[in-house]
C-alpha cells in the first residue's frame, strides 16, 4: 500500500506549472537557435560512448527510485542510481530522452496521487468541515474523489513497480493503456460533476460563513503550500488532460513502427476517448442550462421555433448594428444609420431579435447555420469600418435576405464572420487542411474562455494561428486536440524558426496518424 509521505515530490498543481515552464524555456532556446537539432540545456546528454555490452547486463534491478527519500531530483539520469550504474555511458541519447519521458510520467503520477490525498485528508475528512456541511452538499462538492484516489493509488503501484524491474524502464504505456481501459471511467464521472461542484462551492461560500472561515483556516496550513481548495478540487480535470501530454512525448521519443510506439499509441487513443468524454460530460451538463435559459427570454414575432434539442447548443450571442436600408444624403442627417440587432448563434441555427424591456429578445428571424453566407466589406471610412454582409439563402419566411452589419471592432467582425460561416478560408493555411508551413504561436500565460467561440489554453500549448486581427486576437487551432477558438495575442509567443513548426506538425501527424487510419477504415467501410 502506497503511503503519500513515501513520495517526497511537491503538490501537483506546482509540479505540473514547472514542468511546463520547462518546456516553454526549451521550444524558446530551440526556437533562437538555427539548427533545432542541437540539444538545449535541459536535454544535455553525457558523451556518447559506444555500446560495450547490454544494458540489460549493467543494469541492476530491484532500486526502488520512488522511495528515495532524498530523492529531490526531476531527472531520470540525476539519480544517484542511475549515475553510479554507468548505463549512462551505454544508452543513446535518445534512449535517455525517452527514459526521461517515461519518468517524468511516473513521478507526476506520485506528486497528483500525493495532492489527490491532501485533498481527502486534510479537507474531506476534516471534522470541523464534516458539521458543517449536509451530506448532499459534501456529495456535490467531493463526488467520487475517493474512487479517482483509489484508482490513482492501483495505477501508481503498477508504474512503481514497473520502475524497480529495471533500472532501465521498459515502457510504460502498456501500464497506461491497461488502466485508462479498465479504471479511467472515475475520472467522467468526477469531470462531468464540475459544472455543479462549482455552483455548489460557490453557493456555500456566500451563504454559511462557518464553511468559509473553516476553508480560510485549512488553506493557510503549510502542507497547502498556498494552494485554494478549488484548485485540490480541479486536480482530475488537469491530471487527465496532462496524462495524455505525456503519452505524446512518449510517443514522439519511441522509435518509429517500434512495438513501444504501438502501446504509446493504444495508449493515447484511449486517453482521448476518456479526455473527450470528460469534456462532453461538462459541456452537457452546462449547455441544457443554457438552452433553458435563453428559451425563457424569447418572444417570436414570426412563427416560434423550438430552441431546446439535445443535439444544440450555443456557439455565440451578442450585439450588432444593422444598418438601414439605402437612403439619400439627405435622410442620412435626419434619420439613425444603425440600429442594434442581437443574434442567437446556436451549432444549427441562427436567431436574429431585438432587444426588448425586461431582459426579453424578440425574434424577427431565423435560418439554418448551413445556410448562412457572409462577406466583408471593403473599408469604406468610419462610418462602414468592422461592417460585413450576411446573407440567409432561406429566412423564415422562405425567402433569401441579406443584413449589413457592423461589429464593435475589427476582431469581433472576424469572430462573427468565422461563428457564422465556419467554412469559409481563414487568412492563413489550417493545419487539419494538411497543407505546408502556417504561422505557430506556444502559450506562456494561460488563458480561461470567457466566451463560447473562445478557446482556454494551458501553459506550453502549441497552435497553429489561422486568423489574426489588428487588434489584438487570434484564431488558433491547438496541435493536440485539434481544437479551434479565439484568444489575446498576448498569452502567447510566435514560434519563428520554421523548422521548429514544421517539427511541431511532424510530432502532431505522427500523434494522430492512428485516429486517420481509423478514420480511412471507417470512411471506406462506409462508402461500401
Amino acid at each position: 500500500e502506497l503511503t503519500p509521505n513515501k513520495y517526497p515530490f511537491p503538490p501537483y498543481a506546482e509540479y505540473r506549472d514547472k514542468s511546463t515552464r520547462q518546456e516553454i524555456e526549451t521550444r524558446r532556446l530551440q526556437d533562437s537557435q538555427t539548427d533545432p537539432e542541437e540539444s538545449s540545456p535541459s536535454e544535455e546528454t553525457p558523451s556518447e560512448a559506444e555500446p560495450t555490452s547490454t544494458t540489460e547486463n549493467k543494469a541492476a534491478p530491484q532500486i526502488n527510485l520512488l522511495r528515495n527519500s532524498n530523492s529531490r531530483f526531476n531527472l531520470w539520469q540525476d539519480l544517484p542510481e542511475i549515475r553510479s550504474s554507468g548505463v549512462l555511458s551505454i544508452l543513446q541519447p535518445d534512449e535517455i530522452k525517452l527514459q526521461e519521458a517515461m519518468f517524468e510520467l511516473v513521478t507526476s503520477e506520485a506528486s497528483y496521487y500525493k495532492s489527490l490525498n491532501l485533498l481527502v485528508s486534510h479537507f474531506m475528512e476534516n471534522e470541523r468541515l464534516k458539521k458543517i456541511l449536509h451530506q448532499s452538499e459534501a456529495h456535490i462538492l467531493f463526488s467520487n474523489v475517493l474512487d479517482v484516489m483509489a484508482v490513482s493509488e492501483r495505477f501508481l503501484l503498477d508504474l512503481e513497480q514497473r520502475v524497480e524491474e529495471n533500472i532501465v524502464i521498459s515502457d510504460v504505456c502498456d501500464i497506461v493503456y491497461q488502466h485508462t481501459v479498465s479504471h479511467f471511467s472515475v475520472y467522467i464521472t468526477y469531470v462531468s460533476n464540475q459544472t455543479y461542484q462549482e455552483r455548489a462551492y460557490k453557493q456555500l461560500l456566500q451563504d454559511k460563513p462557518a464553511f468559509r472561515e473553516v476553508i480560510s483556516q485549512l488553506e493557510l496550513d503549510p502542507k497547502c503550500k498556498g494552494l485554494s481548495f478549488s484548485s485540490f478540487l480541479i486536480l482530475p480535470f488537469q491530471r487527465i488532460t496532462r496524462l495524455k501530454l505525456l503519452v505524446q512525448n512518449i510517443l514522439k521519443k519511441v522509435e518509429e513502427k517500434s512495438e513501444r510506439e504501438t502501446t504509446a499509441l493504444d495508449a493515447h487513443k484511449e486517453l482521448e476517448t476518456v479526455v473527450k468524454a470528460c469534456n462532453e460530460g461538462v459541456r452537457k451538463m452546462s449547455r441544457t442550462e443554457q438552452m433553458i435559459s435563453i428559451q425563457k427570454k424569447l418572444e417570436f414575432k414570426i412563427k416560434s421555433v423550438p430552441i431546446i434539442s439535445h443535439s444544440r447548443w450555443l456557439l455565440k450571442q451578442g450585439e450588432l448594428q444593422q444598418m438601414n436600408g439605402p437612403k439619400t444624403s439627405r435622410t442620412l442627417r435626419t434619420k439613425k444609420l444603425f440600429r442594434e440587432i442581437y443574434l442567437f448563434l446556436f451549432n444549427d441555427l441562427l436567431v436574429i431579435c431585438r432587444q426588448i424591456p425586461g431582459d426579453k429578445y424578440q425574434v424577427f428571424d431565423s435560418a439554418p447555420r448551413g445556410l448562412l453566407r457572409v462577406e466583408e466589406l471593403e473599408d469604406q471610412g468610419q462610418s462602414l469600418a468592422n461592417v460585413f454582409i450576411l446573407r440567409l439563402l432561406e429566412n423564415a419566411d422562405d425567402r433569401e435576405a441579406s443584413y449589413m452589419l457592423k461589429a464593435s471592432s475589427q476582431s469581433e467582425m472576424k469572430r462573427w464572420m468565422i461563428s457564422l460561416a465556419p467554412n469559409r478560408r481563414t487568412k492563413f493555411v489550417s493545419f487539419t487542411s494538411r497543407l505546408v508551413d502556417c504561422p505557430q504561436i506556444q502559450c506562456v500565460h494561460p488563458y480561461v474562455a470567457q466566451q463560447p467561440d473562445e478557446l482556454s489554453l494551458e501553459l506550453a500549448d502549441v497552435l497553429n494561428i489561422l486568423d489574426k486581427t489588428d487588434d489584438g486576437w487570434i484564431f488558433g487551432e491547438r496541435l493536440h486536440d485539434q481544437e479551434r477558438g479565439w484568444f489575446p495575442s498576448s498569452m502567447g509567443e510566435e514560434i519563428l524558426n520554421p523548422k521548429i513548426r514544421a517539427q511541431n506538425l511532424k510530432e502532431c501527424f505522427r500523434v494522430h496518424k492512428s485516429d486517420d487510419s481509423q478514420r480511412r477504415k471507417l470512411g471506406s467501410r462506409n462508402r461500401q
